[in-house]
């Protein structure tokens, strides 16, 4: 049916799907802070600036005690203010590297805690070290990692931590994640109280997995407690994660009005109202003050994009959401007579968002980003639509055609996009190429994206109605059980996120700071993801995350 000779078409009067979504936990609350002044006080400022000179000296200070350094640095981005040494850590690494590291190999000879920590460290940074050469000498024998290591607790958790830095083919660092998973699993109740809730957490959520800003509350809280820590990079996380909150206040504050004015929750209340859980999504992705407009522009996509998603999996007819993506593709205000009411509020969001980027874009001469931003929605709903098609011919796709078209309906090329806009002068128009070419570490990141979701999300969708997920068409493909099914992704996971791993070791395709919001896009899925869908149903993990970051200040 062609846009230019459809009849306007009304709601239709056909039976529709309820997901009973749960309305937004948070309400208008936000909306407090929009008004909040973002002046820090000069009192303030000064301490500020204070504390982070002498953390700057404390890092820079030549040293000979390489552990004393390494856990420094290790300390510096637990509490989320590295973002202020980038080039100091940068370069004390790349001289221990050049100092220490030959043809990929450690030449130190130190302890496991050490010798982990540093690999991690280094592997985080780009730099290539080989594991065989570092945690070789830590096995038996019979090519075991040594039993007697499971003692050594500080050893066996920076050991766990550097293992989930792999690639494909280390071996060593298979065995190494497996030996201490299940050893501080066991080790736990033996553990006095803090200790123990130290290992739950990390295994729960390893460093790699974590957002940074959850890695930062959860160790402010926990490094006070140590009577090892230094009191000024103590006070200086404190006052920093103070700082940014108000900020992430205010911004969160601001896009609830704009949420609020356009009241899609009571003009389609069929849809998820999840605006903070979207800015919390979003703050995953950056936190840092530089990227104030990025996080907004990106926050508004994401929320649109949550109500297309239950437009075309819940709520559209099959015509009516055949109208609804030729509307997306002419991308034209003048497609909005030819919707459905309800779609008219969402359509019209839709297109006052991208043309709020592409007049800023433009002032800023960078006006070209808008073109591979719409791309990227116009490819994921005629992705939704396919999907849409599936469900409403009782069809089940082979797991090749459906996972070529899940993996946009993930949605996180389109999200990856989005946030290259407000990166600066480092995101190239070739940034954009590469991106829309379909890389390694995109597509991994999709597949985590998708196979998560669908592991956690499978059983409540098909009981409402909804397209075969990857776990029918795997199991109808190869005849085998949900369990298996949910084996097989668990392991395609495992492998997706060594794919990520290697692709961030230098050299790089594009600039490590593109690449991190990548990165850190697939750690909210892990975060949300893991045990149920954190963001359809935000009422448990989600909820304490989001009161963590946006309504709890540290005393100072």
């Amino acid at each position: 049916m062609s846009l230019a000779t459809s009849p306007l078409v009304a709601a239709s009067r056909c039976p529709r799907r309820s997901a009973n979504y749960h309305p937004s936990i948070w309400g208008d609350h936000f909306i407090q802070y929009a008004s909040q002044s973002l002046e820090v006080p000069d009192k303030m400022e000064v301490q500020s600036k204070m504390l982070k000179e002498e953390v700057r000296k404390m890092l820079v200070l030549p040293t000979k005690n390489l552990e004393a350094k390494m856990n420094l640095i290790d300390s510096i981005q637990r509490l989320g203010v590295s973002y202020h040494f980038e080039l100091e850590i940068d370069d004390i690494l790349q001289q221990i590297h050049d100092t220490y590291v030959e043809n990929d190999v450690i030449t130190l000879e130190e302890d496991l805690h050490t010798l982990a920590l540093l690999f991690r460290l280094l592997r985080q940074h780009g730099h290539r070290v080989s594991p065989p050469d570092v945690f070789g000498k830590f096995k038996d024998g019979q090519g075991n990692i040594r039993e007697g290591l499971a003692t050594d607790l500080e050893g066996m958790l920076s050991l766990y931590e550097a293992a989930h830095l792999r690639v494909h083919g280390e071996d060593i660092l298979d065995e190494a994640l497996v030996f201490t998973s299940s050893h501080l699993e066991s080790m736990i109740i033996h553990l006095i109280p803090s200790l123990a809730a130290k290992v739950k957490h990390s295994l729960r959520h390893p460093l790699r997995k974590n957002l940074p800003r959850l890695e930062t509350w959860r160790c402010i809280s926990s490094y006070q407690d140590d009577p090892s820590h230094d009191e000024t990079l103590l006070s200086f996380a404190k006052l920093d994660f103070n700082m940014l909150q108000k900020l992430h206040q205010t911004e969160l504050g601001n896009i609830s009005k704009w949420w609020k004015e356009l009241d899609l929750r009571t003009k389609l209340p069929f849809a998820r109202d999840r605006l903070v859980e979207c800015y919390f999504w979003i703050l995953g992705a950056f936190y840092e003050p530089c990227y104030v407009l990025a996080r907004r522009i990106t926050t508004k996509v994401i929320c649109i994009t949550s109500v297309v998603d239950d437009i075309y999996d819940v709520y559209g007819t099959l015509e009516e959401l055949q109208l609804f993506t030729a509307a997306i593709e002419s991308w034209d205000i003048r497609c909005l007579e030819l919707l459905p009411d309800y779609m008219r509020f969402c359509y019209q969001a839709l297109l006052d968002v991208y043309d709020e980027v592409k007049q800023e874009m433009t002032n800023e001469g960078r006006g070209f980003c808008i073109k591979y931003a719409k791309d990227e929605m116009k490819s994921l709903v005629r992705a939704y639509f396919v999907e849409a098609k599936w469900y409403n011919s009782n069809y089940t796709p082979t797991m090749e055609e459906y996972m070529d078209n899940a993996l946009v309906t993930s949605g996180y090329r389109m999200l990856t996009a989005t946030s290259f806009i407000r990166m600066g002068p480092i995101a190239k128009e070739e940034a954009f190429q590469w991106l829309a070419s379909g890389p390694k570490i995109v597509r991994a990141s999709q597949i985590i994206c998708r196979l998560m979701d669908d592991i956690v999300s499978n059983e409540i969708e098909q009981k409402r109605g909804h397209v075969a997920s990857a776990i029918e068409c795997y199991m109808k493909q190869h005849g085998v059980q949900r369990e298996n099914a949910i084996e097989e992704f668990k392991r395609q996971v495992i492998s997706a996120w060594k794919d990520i791993n290697e692709e961030l070791l230098e050299p790089l395709q594009v600039p490590r700071p593109l690449l991190m919001r990548i990165l850190n896009l697939t750690r909210v899925m892990d975060v949300l993801y893991t045990d149920s869908d954190g963001y359809t149903d935000s009422t448990e993990s989600t909820k304490h995350h989001i009161a963590a970051l946006f309504l709890h200040a540290f005393p100072l």
